[in-house]
């Protein structure tokens, strides 16, 4: 059975447009998928602490070593990377604020990003260990930034994706959304269009 993980990490809770044309393709990969589970994340609703001195403690303490502290921390990281491995396709909402994304999808990225369990480094250098995944990436932008110098969300979410083994990544931009109606029109279209070729 095929499994849809959908990772919601707008900073609002109503009225973001990632989260609704996130909902949008998934429903369209749910259809092509007939019988597909779907697993919704909210980051928002859901937060991760950012990291710090006692979630990288717990990170790096071997198991056996850990405090009860240490062990639930690890265990919260180890529950977010066995759901991300049991997906087949990965939904990721990602807004774009202040040029990158949002603090709540950052701190996801960081829970996940476990050195000798979703990545490891060889001889050759890093290795992703999360393999086999397509994943779609719906990305809200009050403004143009697709293809200049300003998008430096899409080589971060390409680059961290690829590092721990994600490299099937499609993206779907809404992009103009706060420059105007015609706009905001336009960029929702661009968006619904690339999600029904999707």
């Amino acid at each position: 059975m095929t499994t849809i993980l959908q990772l919601n990490s707008a900073a609002r809770s109503q009225g973001a447009n990632s989260t609704l044309l996130s909902n949008e393709l998934t429903t369209k990969l749910q259809q092509a998928n007939p019988g597909a589970k779907v697993v919704v994340r909210d980051l928002l609703a859901d937060p991760l602490p950012h990291l710090d001195e006692s979630v990288l403690g717990a990170f790096f303490t071997p198991a056996d070593d850990r405090t009860p502290e240490q062990a639930a921390i690890a265990a919260r990281s180890d529950a977010l990377i066995a759901e991300l491995q049991a997906a087949d396709m990965i939904v990721i909402g990602a807004p774009m604020y202040n040029f990158g994304v949002s603090s709540q999808l950052k701190a996801y990225f960081d829970w996940v990003a476990r050195a000798g369990v979703t990545f490891r480094y060889t001889a050759n250098g890093p290795e992703g260990l999360v393999k086999g995944k397509k994943a779609f990436v719906v990305s809200a932008r009050g403004g143009k930034h697709a293809g200049t110098p300003n998008d430096t969300q899409t080589p971060f979410l390409k680059t961290f994706l690829a590092f721990i083994g994600i490299t099937d990544v499609n993206f779907i931009f809404a992009e103009g959304l706060n420059m105007g109606p015609d706009a905001a029109s336009a960029g929702m279209a661009n968006a619904r269009e690339a999600i029904a070729a999707a």
